[in-house]
């Protein structure tokens, strides 16, 4: 195993010539300061991220990543001793070279490939949201005010049928919620329910529940002092790009809300991977970039370090880029005048060296190679150096579906997170004001029906004679069951969410029996 003290070793740069000059290191002092990992398709990105997350491990750093491609989770098996590896190792003076499993915990969004990562719709919040939705200006501003209710009236939004009832109770009462928050129109109410049915069929509501995650399971180190890798699979998330983004950015949010200040520490807390960054920016609007922006640049000081991976610099907003301090830059093909812009934007944010043409070097690095500037002392950043990557530790290459069905069992968190739970909240606690108004409508009416029949029949002066008692009584009771239909909507609206959310045709259909017949019951 390399000996990690104080530094990460990257691999060994050449000169012009090709001949060995020196070896490559980035200092745990100032992995901190973030970086970025770019370069075309097939140009080594992921053997890089590979070796960082093996070497922070090594250095005691927990690592939290996505494998996009299903790649990454050899990670958690030890190497193979193939010719062009021990080759790739005698070149850059990788001694000794030894091969090494690392301590990885699996996590799924969708509970399939590893432990299921859920967090609850209060803890997303408004903006996330809405992003995740791509709800207009007033539509967001019609969800800000369902979390307003919710705060105000103690109602728990954990899941995405808490969130549907709670849009039903806005709706049912626009108009006093108008009064006091502003208005409610119907139109934003039904195209953000569209955009929740949208979120379900894509998964979301796996995300969306308890047990939620808890920061400190990814921050776990292990009895010899390596720091966990958890490795998120995302090759089906990659299909779902708002979900996968909007999930990453949740996380980076609860590291930058939960974690104290320590300032600059000898290496950090965590380390964050973002692979493909581009789906976080993608359409992005600007109080989005600007979170992001406001995130990465403050959770240095939580000890926290950011890497983003894609493919292309202009990926990334410049005012996230500008915050990024350690490079790594594989090949990028400059075909297009966007491609020869993108070397341009990469090559500019190199510093130079003399001995090499930032801009060629770009276009002609090998698989394995890359341009690699990181910080020096005080944070200054190094000459940028054309360096032959190291090789991996770890092994190249997807996990068998036994192995990591294993890796799973023997996790520290399993059975932490396998069972979903369903503890009262806002749904329950709206159907239950739409039952308690039922009864209490329901004995209104039968007191007065007795009246009509003779059962308790009272009368003073001053309310007038019979006739018009009668009539007073009919109005009454006309007026008291348009209450009680307004009221059990309610409930009536609950209830056809949790039939929506029942997975088995079989479901669905007992679902809507029963409901026809509380229809039927309470008309």
């Amino acid at each position: 195993m390399w000996d990690v003290t104080d530094r990460i070793f990257l691999g060994a740069s050449r000169r012009p010539d090709d001949s060995i000059q020196q070896q490559e290191f980035m200092s745990l002092r100032y992995a901190n300061r973030h970086g970025l990992i770019t370069g075309a398709t097939g140009t080594g990105k992921t053997v890089s991220l590979q070796i960082l997350a093996e070497s922070f491990s090594n250095a005691g750093v927990p690592v939290f990543c996505a494998d996009v491609k299903g790649d990454l989770s050899g990670i958690a098996a030890k190497g193979e001793p193939k010719d062009f590896l021990l080759k790739r190792a005698e070149t850059v003076g990788l001694e000794p070279y030894e091969f090494q499993e690392f301590p990885v915990i699996f996590w799924d969004l969708f509970g399939e490939k590893g432990h299921p990562i859920r967090t609850t719709i209060s803890e997303m919040g408004p903006l996330l949201l809405s992003r995740l939705m791509n709800l207009t200006d007033a539509q967001e501003g019609v969800l800000n005010i369902a979390f307003e209710i919710a705060d105000d009236e103690g109602l728990l939004l954990l899941d995405l049928k808490d969130l549907r009832a709670l849009l039903n109770h806005l709706g049912e009462n626009a108009k006093e919620i108008g009064k006091r928050y502003g208005n409610v129109h119907s139109s934003s109410l039904g195209a953000i329910q569209r955009s929740l049915l949208v979120l379900e069929r894509e998964g979301a509501d796996f995300f969306f529940g308890e047990p939620a995650l808890r920061i400190s399971d990814i921050m776990r180190t292990t009895p010899d002092g390596r720091g966990a890798i958890n490795v998120l699979a995302a090759d089906k998330l990659m299909l779902k790009p708002r979900l996968y983004g909007t999930f990453l950015l949740w996380l980076l949010s609860e590291l930058f809300e939960e974690l104290p200040e320590i300032g600059d520490p000898e290496k950090p807390r965590l380390v964050f991977f973002f692979d493909e960054a581009h789906l976080l920016f993608d359409e992005a609007p600007d109080i989005l970039i600007d979170r992001v922006e406001q995130v990465v640049r403050l959770i240095r000081s939580k000890g926290v370090g950011v890497f983003f991976v894609t493919q292309n610099p202009l990926d990334v907003p410049d005012t996230v880029l500008s915050q990024l301090g350690n490079r790594i830059q594989h090949a990028l093909r400059a075909y297009t005048p966007r491609e020869q812009k993108a070397v341009k934007v990469a090559a500019g944010t190199f510093r130079p060296n003399p001995d090499i043409d930032t801009f060629e070097a770009i276009t002609k690095l090998g698989v394995g190679e890359a341009l690699v500037s990181t910080l020096e002392a005080k944070g200054v950043p190094g000459i940028v150096q054309r360096t032959l990557i190291r090789p991996p530790s770890s092994r190249l290459g997807p996990l068998a579906e036994d192995e990591r069905a294993e890796a799973i069992g023997l996790s520290p968190v399993a059975g932490q997170y396998d069972e979903a739970i369903d503890r009262e909240s806002a749904y329950e606690m709206l159907l239950a004001r739409a039952e308690k108004a039922a009864v209490d409508d329901g004995r209104n009416t039968d007191e007065g029906e007795r009246d009509d029949k003779g059962g308790s029949r009272w009368t003073l002066p001053e309310f007038g004679d019979d006739e018009t008692r009668r009539k007073s009584s009919s109005k009454r009771k006309t007026s008291t069951k348009r209450r009680s239909s307004s009221r059990q909507s309610v409930g009536e609206a609950a209830m056809k969410s949790l039939a929506r959310s029942l997975s088995s045709q079989l479901g669905r259909a007992l679902a809507r029996g029963i409901l026809g017949g509380l229809k039927k019951a309470l008309d």
